[in-house]
């Protein structure tokens, strides 16, 4: 079973968000301004003996890939940023596609959204805007990822590159777009893509242009938070009667903010209840979900998490994604979103046992075949 871990690349300068955000910023910047905004609220989060870590730095690079292949994660999938040739965010990705001793498997997933200053306030202001171009430009963006294609590293289903869009319901003309992709790769010697999206709340094949993809990826836990969240306004039916109990007992607390508490073993029982959508779809799963340090009262978190119960869960995932989903692969909520607590690797809270739970999950679910 191969457990693909999502990447963050974000944890090194850029003139951009030094502009946008101020000189220095990284995502470790909102990471050691978190602070615990309830009784028991697991922040502020620290990297294991300090390692606030530059991802332009190749031994950085070297020990993540080291630490999960060590743990049994099979690859990771890097976020991608291309806003119509502006690269953003991409150094961490070329530097390992020049140095073969950063060795894992690896895919790119285009997180082609607009940036915006939401983190900050409510105004959405455009910091980049996410657009697509036409032909040229898509010709440019695959000839940008061509080298990475023909990687040996490059993860591939049948000889194909794997690409993920990370929101497909915004990209108009994705079915004219994937189609003239195939066809600059069959001029490369390459017989296809395969093409995946992440789903949030319903099945995007079902879109214009849904046909041009080869699966979809439950996105956790943010597809669980959907369901929870879809009709319901703050607290209602996402909190436990606990948390319920708590926010009377504090009221003061939660009057004028947007705080939202989720039940770590509620989404957890929504994912493993989960009847895929179709026969296509790639089970997800996620170590822990907590936003507060990019938007501290007008974020989300989870309680009770735990690498027990982490464990208990992955295990029972991974055993769904071969009897249910007929797969051979999982997607992780992820390697290293510090900023949203999204995280296998080693803190000052839980030390590795996060990455023992993947390991001791793989392990078991391979007695069981």
């Amino acid at each position: 079973m191969k457990i693909i871990a999502f990447y963050l690349p974000q944890f090194h300068e850029i003139p951009e968000n030094n502009l946008w955000w101020g000189k220095g910023f990284t995502e470790w910047t909102n990471v050691k301004k978190a602070e615990p905004l309830t009784a028991g609220h697991n922040q502020p989060r620290r990297p294991l003996d300090g390692n606030y870590y530059d991802l332009t730095d190749p031994d950085a690079l070297r020990w993540q890939s080291a630490l999960a292949k060590k743990y049994g994660i099979y690859g990771f999938c890097y976020y991608h940023y291309w806003f119509d040739g502006k690269l953003l965010l991409q150094k961490p990705a070329e530097i390992m596609l020049q140095d073969r001793t950063i060795d894992l498997p690896f895919c790119f997933c285009w997180a082609n959204e607009t940036w915006t200053n939401s983190w900050v306030d409510r105004s959405d202001k455009v910091l980049i805007e996410q657009t697509y171009g036409g032909r040229d430009m898509w010709k440019a963006h695959f000839d940008y990822l061509l080298p990475f294609f023909r990687d040996d590293r490059y993860i591939k289903i049948e000889g194909k590159p794997l690409v993920i869009l990370y929101r497909p319901q915004l990209v108009n003309d994705w079915a004219e777009m994937a189609a003239y992709w195939k066809e600059l790769a069959a001029e490369q010697g390459i017989p296809g893509l395969v093409l995946a999206y992440q789903q949030y709340g319903y099945d995007h094949k079902r879109d214009p242009g849904g046909e041009a993809f080869d699966f979809g990826i439950e996105y956790q836990p943010s597809y669980a938070i959907h369901e929870l969240t879809d009709s319901t306004s703050l607290h209602q039916d996402i909190v436990t009667r606990a948390e319920r109990r708590i926010n009377r007992a504090v009221p003061a607390l939660f009057k004028n903010s947007g705080l939202t508490i989720y039940d770590y073993d509620e989404l957890w029982k929504r994912i493993l209840d989960r009847t895929p959508a179709n026969k296509e779809m790639v089970p997800g799963a996620f170590a822990d979900w907590d936003n507060t340090a990019r938007r501290k009262d007008r974020g989300s978190f989870c309680r009770g998490v735990t690498p027990e119960k982490f464990e208990q869960y992955l295990t029972l995932q991974l055993k769904r994604a071969k009897d249910v989903y007929e797969k051979d692969m999982l997607f992780l909520f992820a390697w290293n979103e510090w900023g949203e607590c999204g995280y296998l690797e080693p803190d000052t809270h839980n030390n590795y046992r996060m990455l023992e739970a993947v390991r001791n999950a793989l392990r078991q679910t391979e007695e069981t075949k």
